[in-house]
């Protein structure tokens, strides 16, 4: 299913790359790291969304075959034999004797023929039908007589006709068939978007489970510092430096980040399970110990919203799909076109007999003055019909016309919607790195003032309160730190998404 591709030149601006870490299977032993990478393979390969839209592309490919085969010779044949038996009475003149004869016939005849439609409107019909007739009989009793002229004879046939007016050219005949053809490959595009689809999910999964893991390690953090305050106050209250309604203090604080714990443990396991069923949705789950190994990082690379429109309007699958589907509406109007015209075909025939008086000649002699054209026939004609008000075409080609108009008012949504997409992607994303950085700087100056914080309430020029305020910012901080990154990777994601080289951007390729 996957194999690497070469990287586009340019990507998406400030993009989400995924770190380099080595490949674990999510059916590994406990405690295996699971990579973003082998995260969307087993997704792929275990999803039943997948199988589905494989069910429906190879629906889709069938179809195709099924309006090919409305040109495909077809050949039909016959066998017939038979014998019959036949008495008459005769009578001369009246009150003359009467004249009985009784007759035996025997007939063999195989017939053999082929028809083959074509695109550009015209249809051939062959047949080659050799017969063998003998008869014999007695009269008034007498002995056996035969009496067949010619026991084998037959013909050879050939006919071909042209529509001149409707159902003439490819475009008119062939429509189903254009129609099945760009169905297929709207069937091919489908199916990668639903493994578009399926990635993007899979992505967003993944990081909401390094989120909650990260952000259960912040609040592990945050109950160690809390922990190592509650400590520090017991000492001085033994000492008789601090007042014991701070030892209270910092229990409740303390107690607060068990209870954070609590939740944030709460949000890992339901954040795993709802990436392990993306990932085994139809089979055992793996070891409880499985783990996120990548994490989000920012790398800044060239690309301007001017360029990444350019590139969504040409690699969208969603515009791809809406333009086979108009070409199949044009090709449906231009069938709906040609049915309002009148019937005018143009036929040619060729028919050559054959007789043998030669019982022992038989099929032989058939054949040879079949193919020597000793008796042939010939016919050319046209043949005209038109309907005097012909609605139900008018109506059919209407109908077609509207499709039509539909369709490129549907692409030209389309285009403006995917346009929209694009720029929020690209300015989110932009808004996300810009977040990141701040986040970071945030982050940066709450540890230091937390410590500048813990040295003042050291030398007694600060109070347990604000050194308690002082660990609330930065455990703040820190998770706003950490749900910047986190909002980067999916608006990474989505702009890539947007792009239309997702599959590309993953190392995918969808066969």
């Amino acid at each position: 299913m996957t194999r690497p591709l070469i990287l586009p030149a340019l990507l998406v601006a400030f993009s989400l790359v995924a770190q380099e870490a080595p490949k674990a299977d999510a059916g590994a032993p406990a405690g295996a790291k699971l990579t973003l990478q082998a995260a969307i393979e087993t997704s792929l390969k275990n999803n039943l969304q997948v199988q589905i839209a494989v069910e429906t592309r190879d629906y889709t490919r069938a179809g195709l075959t099924i309006e090919q085969g409305a040109f495909d010779w077809n050949l039909n044949s016959s066998l017939n034999i038979g014998k019959s038996e036949d008495a008459s009475r005769t009578q001369t003149f009246l009150g003359g004797p009467f004249t009985s004869s009784e007759t035996t016939t025997f007939n063999r005849s195989f017939t053999l023929g082929s028809t083959k439609a074509f695109g550009w409107g015209g249809n051939l019909s062959l047949s080659y039908a050799p017969t063998y007739r003998f008869s014999k009989g007695t009269v008034n009793g007498g002995p056996e007589t035969p009496f067949t002229t010619n026991p084998y004879d037959g013909s050879f046939s050939a006919t071909y006709s042209q529509s001149l007016l409707r159902g003439f050219g490819r475009a008119a005949t062939e429509s189903r068939l254009i129609v099945a053809r760009k169905s297929a490959q709207a069937a091919d595009l489908n199916f990668q978007l639903s493994i578009i689809s399926l990635v993007a999910s899979t992505e967003s999964l993944y990081w909401d489970l390094v989120f909650a893991q990260r952000n259960l390690e912040n609040k592990q953090q945050a109950l160690s510092l809390a922990q190592k305050q509650l400590k520090e106050n017991q000492i001085r209250v033994q000492v008789g430096t601090l007042a014991p309604i701070e030892v209270t203090s910092s229990e409740a604080s303390v107690a607060q980040r068990e209870q954070d714990i609590i939740s944030a443990e709460a949000q890992v396991l339901n954040a795993k399970d709802a990436l392990i069923r993306a990932l085994y949705p139809s089979s055992e789950r793996p070891p409880a110990g499985l783990e996120p190994a990548d994490s989000p990082s920012i790398k800044p690379l060239e690309l301007n919203e001017a360029t990444a429109e350019k590139q969504a309007l040409a690699n969208r699958l969603e515009l791809k799909t809406a333009r086979l589907d108009l070409e199949s509406k044009q090709a449906l109007e231009t069938a709906a076109n040609n049915r309002i015209l009148p019937q005018l075909d143009a036929f040619a025939s060729y028919t050559g007999n054959a007789a043998s008086q030669i019982p022992s000649e038989g099929l032989t002699a058939v054949n040879k003055d079949l193919t020597k054209g000793t008796y042939p026939g010939y016919t050319v004609g046209l043949q005209f019909s038109m309907p005097i008000q012909n609605r139900a075409a008018r109506g059919s080609q209407a109908q077609a016309r509207a499709n039509r108009r539909q369709s490129e008012l549907t692409l030209r949504d389309l285009e403006l919607g995917i346009t929209l997409e694009v720029r929020q992607a690209f300015r989110n994303l932009d808004a996300s790195a810009k977040g990141v950085a701040a986040a970071e700087k945030t982050r940066i100056f709450r540890e230091k003032d937390l410590e500048a914080e813990q040295k003042k309430f050291e030398n007694g020029m600060s109070t347990n309160f604000l050194v308690l305020s002082k660990q609330n910012d930065l455990d703040t901080a820190k998770s706003s730190e950490l749900q910047a990154q986190i909002t980067y990777a999916k608006a990474a994601t989505a702009l890539e998404k947007a792009l239309g080289h997702l599959l590309e951007a993953r190392n995918l390729e969808v066969k």
